[in-house]
């Protein structure tokens, strides 16, 4: 199980996103994997699942399928992303 934040830290959400993950952390204790959309990885991963929106967060399962996607600055529940983090 993969769950991954793609996100543009100098953007006018940046603060809120990165806000949002350490909140995360703080509270489950487990620490979501955070990509730049204009990285190399960032770049390729958001080809492969057509990421056109940010900030986007994935739950992908072990062979690459998504299980859920969040897209936009409505950041989703702290217990909607730990259900696939937990998985």
């Amino acid at each position: 199980m993969r769950v991954v934040c793609i996100w543009r830290r100098s953007s006018d959400y940046g603060r809120m996103v990165e806000e949002w993950l350490t909140e995360f952390e703080r509270r489950t204790g487990v620490e979501i994997e955070s990509l730049d959309p204009d990285s190399r990885e960032g770049e390729s991963l958001c080809r492969a699942y057509d990421v056109v929106e940010y900030p986007t967060i994935l739950a992908l399962n072990d062979d690459g399928g998504v299980l859920a996607l969040w897209r936009g600055q409505m950041l989703p529940t702290f217990d909607e992303v730990n259900y696939w983090v937990m998985k």
